[in-house]
């Protein structure tokens, strides 16, 4: 079995390796990229067309040999005017073209990310809070957007600008830019100490945000329980801890920010006035021009913009670089329970029978939960499966319906190993009813019809009334309008369980595994459940976890559980005589009842 734990590969890419693997993962990123360099590249271009009129304009139209000449400033200022308009033109283009390449990327990113947390098997998920997950496909993949949409271009733009405007510097006077160059160099080379330092800092504040979010989003889904055991304080205490570690976090990277940016903005400055100097002594010794000064200038003034604006491209990077390595991270999880797709079995509809061969569970590093399993149950067969707690009754209920894997042995249907089978095909034949009966936030009728969408209102009508529940349909207000809000809260636990039985029973499964279906509604809804279920798995293979052993007394046979290995199996009565583990339950169960 693979680690549990969301894979830490990704966590040692460097940050050019983490955007190519990124573009790797959403191709779309790059769709149509030559047009849009392009289009930056004429926009980079028009930039260093008004400097040049400039020095035109001075050198040939305002101080000619003949006086100023006014019809050549006028073109000159045309000129400059279109390249104006180009530029902003080409910007403009690709702005537009960028953004909706990087909204497609990052989409598509976000669908990956999203399926790949549902590929993942139950025991992966509950290896990282939930919040974490959600911000690895909400926010991190925000931070890389920021980049995409801004600085990656940007950084491409910039490196134009910067090879654009040292040639044209060059031609004017290369005293100059060497002069430039020469300021500039130390910052260049103390920018990969920055980058080492931000990648490093922004790898906490990622950490910092799923803490945060999963440390939130835990205490509102528990919100009644916490009201409950009075522990707002202590929870409240809990997220102020978490805002103040990714506040703490984010600062020590803003300081490194902060510390690149005005480096550059000394150094910037140190370089203009160098230049001024160099500038009026060269002009003095008749080596450069007033023009010549004045366009070098403002060349100067777009070599430093994208050096100043480098700094914060650089943060932007190293912030999107921990969201892709942590989306990334995410991505190279291999699910321990995978799905065999194209090259997986489909199995013919009908009764299923059940094999378990020699099988073991383990948890990664925990001791085996259950032990050499090994039994067959019939098709169209009802069993109820019944033990202590922690005997390994969810375990095997699990292990049933593939949302875990063996450690040892095999589970077949119908004589085919189940990690050959589509999940297509398993999860159409084969429906398990949780003790929570989850539910999501809509109606009452979408909720019941999840597992069949194109369910219709008779059919869903006809599935309550067969279960004995219309007259509990017909008491709500609004009937299958009624909204169950999130997670089902606006019902009582014991109607979210009705919900849940409906939506199994409309789903039409081959196989019906009820996980202490019964445990949430009182005992009258019981009894009318346990009717209703006679004509539900009929025809079927019915597998129930109970611990109300009224499911193990209807049952056509029971198989007990006791630390983890089949101790007993055969019919209530039978077991009962044989005063084993399964009759010392019994009686204690109905010794409870009698209390009751």
């Amino acid at each position: 079995m693979s680690n549990p734990s969301l894979a830490l590969e990704s966590s040692s890419l460097t940050a050019w390796q983490a955007v190519l693997r990124g573009l790797k993962e959403s191709p779309e990123f790059l769709r149509g990229f030559w047009v849009t360099l392009l289009l930056a590249l004429v926009a980079t271009a028009g930039r260093i067309v008004t400097p040049i009129a400039i020095q035109q304009t001075i050198d040939h139209g305002l101080r000619g040999p003949h006086g100023p000449d006014l019809p050549f400033v006028r073109w000159m200022v045309a000129l400059a005017t279109v390249a104006v308009v180009v530029t902003a033109a080409a910007g403009y283009a690709m702005n537009v073209r960028l953004y909706r390449a990087a909204e497609g990327g990052l989409a598509t990113l976000r669908i990956k990310a999203f399926r790949h947390v549902h590929d993942l098997s139950v025991l992966h998920q509950n290896s990282e809070r939930r919040g974490a997950l959600v911000s690895r496909v909400t926010s991190d993949v925000d931070t890389i957007s920021q980049f995409v949409q801004w600085s990656g271009m940007l950084a491409i733009v910039s490196v134009g600008q910067l090879a654009t405007s040292t040639v044209l510097m060059a031609v004017y006077s290369w005293q100059l830019t060497l002069l430039v160059w020469a300021c500039f160099l130390p910052l260049f080379l103390l920018l990969r100490t920055f980058q080492r330092r931000l990648q490093r800092a922004y790898g906490r504040v990622r950490e910092r945000v799923g803490e945060m979010l999963a440390a939130i989003s835990e205490s509102v889904v528990g919100a009644a329980v916490v009201r409950a055991y009075g522990i707002e304080d202590r929870t409240a205490k809990r997220i102020d801890e978490g805002i103040e570690r990714f506040k703490k976090a984010q600062t020590r990277a803003q300081t490194v920010v902060a510390l690149t940016f005005s480096t550059g903005e000394v150094v910037a400055a140190f370089a203009t006035g160098a230049l001024v100097v160099a500038g009026v002594l060269l002009g003095v010794d008749r080596q450069i021009t007033l023009g010549e000064l004045v366009a070098f200038l403002f060349l100067v003034n777009l070599f430093i913009t994208p050096v100043q604006l480098g700094t914060e491209v650089l943060n932007e990077a190293q912030n999107a670089a921990a969201g892709w390595r942590r989306v990334l991270g995410l991505l190279d999880t291999r699910p321990d329970v995978a799905d065999p797709g194209a090259d997986g079995v489909e199995l013919p509809r009908g009764p299923i029978e059940v094999r378990f061969e020699h099988v073991s569970y383990a948890y990664p590093g925990g001791p085996t939960v259950l032990h050499d399993v090994d039994l067959v149950i019939a098709p169209r067969s009802r069993v109820a499966v019944v033990g202590e707690t922690g005997s390994g009754k969810t375990t095997f209920a699990k292990l049933l319906t593939r949302l875990m894997d063996p450690t040892e042995g095999r589970v077949l249907f119908d004589g085919v190993p189940l990690t050959r089978v589509r999940f297509s095909s398993l999860r159409e034949r084969v429906v398990m009813v949780p003790q929570d009966g989850f539910l999501f936030d809509a109606s009452l009728r979408d909720n019941i019809r999840y597992g069949k969408p194109d369910a219709t209102d008779e059919e869903i009508r006809l599935a309550l009334t067969e279960l004995g529940l219309a007259d509990w349909l017909d008491g709500l207000r609004r009937g299958l309008d009624t909204p169950v809000g999130q997670r089902g809260e606006s019902l009582s636990a014991g109607e979210r369980q009705l919900v849940a039985l409906a939506r199994a029973y409309i789903a039409d499964p081959d196989l019906l595994v009820l996980d202490e279906a019964t445990s949430a509604v009182d005992p009258g809804t019981e009894m009318r459940i346990q009717r209703a279920l006679e004509g539900l798995t009929r025809g079927r293979t019915a597998i129930s976890i109970a611990h109300r052993l009224s499911t193990a007394e209807a049952a056509e046979e029971v198989i007990v559980f006791d630390a983890g290995r089949v101790v007993e199996r055969g019919p209530h009565a039978e077991l009962v005589a044989r005063g084993g583990v399964y009759a010392r339950l019994h009686a204690s169960w109905a010794a409870q009842q009698k209390a009751v």
